[in-house]
């Protein structure tokens, strides 16, 4: 079984009180679940965002938890809406061109697999130099400031272009992707929540995970349905290739989550339990039914003529 490593802020709720001591997560895998953590050295920014001004994230103040969750404790301050961003370091990883193409297919980088089978290239093997960047906007108290919008100005980026704490569910709510800073256009986004959705017999209750797949339009916004409450996460990835003697494929990685309620000020929060397991992206038995086909793809290419 095949894993994603998306990267995500993480916290069990993202409606907080004023001058609460909190804890967030860097989850490196799923949104449900982390496989690594993030090593200092790779983080390039760690900034939380209020009431006008950015303040860079002490290093010292992330701990690691089982090996796995990189996490931050921390003071949420005054009434406000905040915004938090991580972005690390690029990193570089070769593949076989079956691996390659495999993680594609899981990731739903479906582009550029189609490039691939296009130009006839999916038996090359590939170098791919990948970094993450990646935010989330927090509520504190029932004070709304505008920091919702701001830009950090990472390679890549969500930036909201309404409040997502002045949305209801029922609602719909616009996010622009910007890649170097101008908006991309026609790019595959994946929109996830994580909510409560029913409680059996018995009293336990249990989340279930929806997705939306949606290709930004010509101002580089998608507009996600915000069908029920709970936490809402966005990723992409955005590939190209390079002609460079050492990479042969670029990919940046972004992720955003906040949290939607009900009503206005109503923050009756949820527990979520603890991948891309969004609608398009496969199941266990897709991913196996993914990798036959390629093969015979791989095979097709390789032997042709």
């Amino acid at each position: 079984m095949l894993s994603s490593h998306d990267l995500y802020i993480k916290m069990e709720t993202y409606f907080l009180k004023p001058h609460q001591e909190a804890t967030l997560s860097l989850y490196n895998g799923t949104f449900e679940g982390s496989e690594n953590i993030i090593s200092r050295n790779r983080m390039l920014d760690a900034s939380i965002v209020s009431h006008g001004n950015r303040q860079a994230i002490d290093s010292s103040k992330w701990e690691d938890k089982d090996s796995t969750i990189t996490q931050l404790s921390f003071n949420t301050g005054n009434a406000g809406t905040y915004v938090i961003g991580v972005s690390t370091k690029a990193n570089t990883l070769a593949q076989s061109a079956f691996d390659f193409n495999v993680y594609l297919k899981h990731d739903g980088v479906l582009d550029m697999l189609s490039h691939r089978f296009d130009n006839a290239l999916l038996d090359q093997d590939v170098v791919e130099s990948y970094q993450k960047h990646v935010k989330a906007i927090y509520q504190v108290g029932e004070v709304k400031t505008d920091d919702w919008n701001t830009v950090l100005g990472y390679p890549i980026e969500f930036i909201p272009v309404e409040n997502p704490y002045n949305k209801n569910t029922g609602e719909t709510i616009d996010i622009r992707l910007l890649v170097d800073g101008k908006p991309v256009i026609n790019q595959l986004v994946y929109a996830n929540h994580k909510g409560i959705t029913h409680t059996h017999a018995a009293g336990e209750a249990h989340s279930h995970t929806h997705g939306q797949k949606l290709r930004t339009n010509e101002q580089g916004i998608v507009t996600v349905t915000l069908d029920e409450g709970g936490i809402y996460y966005l990723r992409t990835i955005h590939m190209v290739e390079v002609n460079n003697a050492e990479v042969t494929h670029e990919s940046r990685w972004a992720t955003l989550s906040f949290e939607v309620t009900h009503e206005h000020g109503t923050h009756t929060h949820l527990h979520h339990p603890h991948p891309h397991e969004e609608e398009g992206i496969p199941t266990s038995g897709f991913i196996v039914v993914s990798i036959a086909l390629i093969s015979l793809l791989f095979i097709y290419f390789k032997y042709k003529g």
